[in-house]
């Protein structure tokens, strides 16, 4: 009797939410509640750095560095690539552009950025809306559609045409992610240098 092969990943046999991953979001956000809480102007702009670093730096590897190759390798291994990687962004992508985001609102409020005059308050609405469209871009179509598409990966038979409609504009999405993490760090450069 000859046995199949099973060509089904190695990681598509565990589960895509590794719950323990939430522990490490749930020791973030209280490390950013406390920095809010102490008011302690270094330390919030230490978590909203580092954070803002993080989420910068990762949407940009993936989106000008990851994407470009995954488009290219061979099928197996985008695939194995993906059902890796999806577990490990599903909480920490969200955890930083939210860390990212509620630091800089409490930071701006701290330094008074908030009360700025116009045209100067144009900079921190620039900060506003970008972060904001980062976000919903990010947990309310980036990291659904990643979820959805290593689903598809990790079954037996994926269905390949569906994966394809669904990346079709992905691609783009992420490239705009990208650009705007751009225009984020130039505003974030003027704030630094002043109003």
């Amino acid at each position: 009797m000859t046995a199949i092969a099973d060509t089904t990943p190695d990681a598509a046999r565990g589960p895509i939410v590794r719950w323990h991953y939430l522990g490490y979001s749930a020791l973030a956000l209280a490390v950013m509640a406390a920095a809010i809480a102490s008011h302690e102007r270094w330390f919030l702009n230490f978590v909203h750095v580092i954070s803002g670093v993080m989420w910068t730096g990762i949407d940009l590897f993936m989106g000008f560095v990851m994407g470009p190759i995954l488009r290219r390798v061979d099928l197996t291994v985008r695939r194995e690539i993906i059902v890796r990687l999806v577990p490990k962004t599903l909480f920490l992508m969200p955890t930083l552009s939210i860390m990212t985001g509620t630091t800089g609102w409490f930071l701006a409020k701290d330094l008074g950025f908030l009360d700025v005059p116009w045209p100067q308050f144009a900079w921190v609405a620039a900060a506003l809306i970008l972060v904001v469209l980062m976000t919903v871009q990010g947990t309310g179509y980036l990291l659904p559609t990643n979820l959805r598409v290593c689903i598809q990966l990790r079954r037996p038979d994926p269905d390949f045409h569906k994966i394809s409609r669904m990346m079709r504009s992905f691609f783009l999405v992420v490239a705009l992610q990208g650009t705007m993490q751009v225009l984020t760090i130039v505003i974030m450069a003027r704030f630094v240098s002043g109003l």
